[in-house]
């Protein structure tokens, strides 16, 4: 059966939404979930003076306080813990008027989905995850929703131990045992994104992966959080390969995801089995995809410096969500690393200068970092 993969936007197709009963929200992050800094970085040294502040910093905390700036190590976590990110997402969906199925995956860790089963409203969540995959030289990160509730933590265990000792033909066979479960969908999420900077090695290793995986993955993500040239160029690539897309808002922060599907199904198993079986994705892009990616992302980025004092204790200010190793290596919130107990005066004046960044003339920069990102507008055709 070909697919069918139709995709509308909610500024140009409000109606859109008009015959079907439910929306799902794929692909989005909890407290629980930890982020590279790297990204973050990259994003800092883009803005004025920040490069010369870091190499400032890098230099004062080895001579210091022995601690080596480590952005590869150090992560931060979004935000919302994993009622408020639930919430955020059903709430987006009911204002549509349609029933909302939302699919948490937080990275490596289906601990979110397990704390929400514990509450009445969200108990018929399916166990997800979004796993950081390696294959060949690079790493795909593949969105494994609704698992067994039997299941679900002995996958847990055997995909952490794939990750500790990666083999591309063990990964093949995993992939092909849970495409066996009916009632699991696989999605390769923004496969097209070279998040560990490999270059042509990771197209390369693309094409391979999804010339050997062949039915175990079920469809390509269209991510809310990604530009739309890359997106284009994943439609595209789902053309050639005869894959299906799907929607995959990767929230990280405030904003709930930037699209979603449009489905009738009644639960998350009958939408996979519209997916797998019927082969028929409506992919819907909310009003938030219209913004500038270059404000959409540093907006989300910026969570990781906001202060929430309406937040629970221990999770309102930003060093308490951000964790760096200790001088013996033990990963530690940045909130009990500081020598007095508070940030430097010097670092909180740099951070009240990124934050300036929500201004959208200020994120001018970006777009010096980002080149022709933003060429084409997201609503042109798609397919």
């Amino acid at each position: 059966m070909q697919p069918t993969s139709r995709i509308s936007t909610n500024w140009k197709e409000p109606q859109a939404v008009a015959p079907y009963k439910t929306g799902v929200s794929l692909h989005s992050h909890t407290s629980i979930s930890e982020e590279s800094l790297q990204f973050i970085h990259v994003l800092g040294l883009a803005l004025p003076g920040v490069k010369a502040l870091t190499e400032h910093y890098e230099t004062r905390c080895r001579e210091r306080h022995g601690i080596k700036l480590d952005f590869l190590r150090a992560n931060w976590r979004p935000p919302l813990q994993p009622k408020m990110a639930y919430d955020v997402e059903a709430e987006q969906i009911q204002k549509l008027g349609l029933y909302p199925l939302v699919s948490i995956t937080d990275h490596d860790t289906m601990e979110a989905a397990l704390l929400l089963r514990t509450v009445p409203s969200s108990r018929h969540i399916p166990m997800s995850v979004e796993w950081s995959a390696p294959y060949g030289g690079t790493v795909f990160h593949l969105g494994i929703h609704n698992l067994p509730s039997a299941d679900g933590i002995a996958w847990m265990h055997r995909f952490e131990a794939y990750t500790a000792a990666p083999d591309d033909a063990q990964l093949l066979v995993m992939l092909r045992e849970l495409h066996e479960q009916r009632q699991v969908l696989i999605v390769l999420n923004h496969p097209l994104w070279d998040l560990h900077t490999v270059g042509p090695i990771h197209l390369t290793d693309l094409r391979r992966f999804i010339r050997e995986t062949g039915k175990s993955i079920h469809a390509l993500e269209l991510n809310g959080l990604r530009h739309a040239k890359e997106n284009r160029e994943t439609a595209r690539l789902a053309r050639e390969t005869g894959h299906l897309l799907i929607s995959g808002g990767d929230r990280h922060g405030l904003e709930p995801n930037a699209n979603l599907n449009l489905t009738s199904a009644k639960n998350f198993t009958e939408f996979v089995e519209e997916i797998r079986m019927e082969r028929c994705s409506h992919v819907h892009f909310m009003d938030q995809y219209q913004e500038r990616w270059e404000q959409r992302i540093l907006s989300s980025t910026l969570n990781a410096i906001t202060d929430f004092p309406q937040f629970t204790p221990g999770w309102q200010r930003w060093d308490e969500r951000v964790f760096h190793p200790d001088a013996h290596g033990m990963m530690r919130p940045l909130s009990e690393l500081w020598p007095d107990g508070k940030p430097p005066a010097a670092l909180m004046t740099a951070i009240r200068i990124v934050r300036l960044g929500r201004n959208r003339g200020f994120s001018a920069p970006l777009s010096w970092a980002f080149p022709g990102v933003n060429n084409l507008k997201p609503d042109l055709e798609w397919v």
